[in-house]
């Protein structure tokens, strides 16, 4: 395989050849250029590069990668990147495709670490003298078979009843709800916006990793969705009781998948399970409507996840090296570093290390 390599700067100019293969590839929506673009803008460094891998001159493999520390290479995944940025045609020999793109990197490349792969998309490959995988999560996803009340029947009963419970208890005090679906990029700043407030009166504004309108979390979601919404992929849930957002989600559509990106919801509603009631309330129209195959959470399963669907996978992280030698020392070094805390500026070594 030949891979040609370009500097970050030259993503754009790309991004038709990537979006093309990512089509080939899964098709998944934050794997498309209107998701990259912006959060390599907020999140990257500029130091990253951009690797295209050919046969007879047609792109089977792209990924996007950067340096952790000499001579070790790993995809960009920031941490709103639920898969590391990496492409492959289904059947492509990744052992040997990845041997060849650490000849073609510039220096001498001795490891790179594809990070957060999905075996529904990449398949796993074998260990081997130069290759390693590792499990990271286990992740969930609901597939859309039959009807919406078909899928309902086969939920658990604490779930059903819990639902029937909170919305019997909202008529009875005469609490209006409803279900709001922001589509258009106008819309957007607000609803982001909206977003953040809510995510910031509970946990997460006290650890610093709440959306808000000037932070480089609310510039990428704004800009992101802004492009998917144009086109008619993007879906801003909310969810309100006597007028009053007390859930929202973040979605994103690919050609047959719909994912969650972030869920958050007011806690001072806990007790009335707000997320749960607005994903009660969108899902029965994607039933409906047929087009979306699957609904993705993406992310470590939580024991609310198993409530809406028992289909689970792991995600995983893949290794290769330049010589077996190297993967040795790897190991061995690794095998050193067990009694402390995993460093994130090498090659991916433990399950909860993204």
């Amino acid at each position: 395989m030949r891979w040609q390599i370009h500097t970050i700067g030259n993503f754009a100019s790309h991004a038709s050849t990537w979006d093309a293969l990512n089509v080939r590839a899964g098709s998944l929506p934050f794997l498309r250029t209107d998701f990259l673009i912006p959060a390599l803008a907020e999140f990257g460094n500029g130091k990253e590069y951009l690797a295209i891998g050919e046969e007879n001159g047609d792109p089977v493999a792209i990924g996007i990668f950067r340096r952790t520390r000499r001579g070790f290479w790993e995809t960009f995944q920031p941490s709103q990147l639920p898969l590391g940025a990496f492409l492959a045609l289904p059947g492509l020999p990744l052992e040997s495709a990845l041997g060849d793109l650490l000849r073609a990197l510039p220096g001498v490349a001795l490891g790179i670490a594809l990070t957060q792969q999905d075996p529904a998309i990449l398949k796993r490959p074998l260990d081997s003298a130069t290759t390693e995988t590792l499990d990271y999560v286990d992740t969930a996803c609901v597939r859309i078979i039959g009807t919406f009340e078909d899928y309902w029947a086969k939920r658990g009963k604490n779930l059903r009843q819990n639902i029937k419970k909170q919305h019997s208890k909202l008529a009875a005090d005469g609490v209006a709800t409803s279900l709001e679906s922001i589509e258009r990029p106008e819309d957007v700043a607000a609803a982001i916006a909206q977003y953040g407030r809510l995510e910031s009166a509970g946990w997460k504004s006290m650890n610093g990793t709440a959306i808000s309108a000037d932070n480089a979390q609310g510039r990428f979601y704004g800009k992101a969705f802004e492009s998917f919404c144009a086109k008619g992929q993007g879906r801003i849930y909310s969810y309100l009781l006597d007028g009053r957002v007390v859930a929202m989600d973040l979605c994103l559509e690919g050609e047959s998948t719909i994912v969650i990106l972030k869920t958050t919801y007011d806690e001072s509603y806990k007790a009335f399970s707000p997320a749960f009631l607005m994903r009660h309330q969108y899902f029965q129209p994607i039933f409906e409507l047929g087009r979306i195959k699957q609904v993705e959470f993406y992310g470590k399963v939580m024991e609310w996840h198993l409530r809406w669907t028992d289909e689970v996978r792991t995600l995983f992280h893949v290794n290769r090296y330049r010589w077996p030698w190297v993967k040795t020392a790897r190991q061995n070094l690794n095998r050193s570093r067990s009694t402390s805390e995993p460093s994130k500026d090498h090659l991916a070594t433990d399950p909860t290390e993204s």
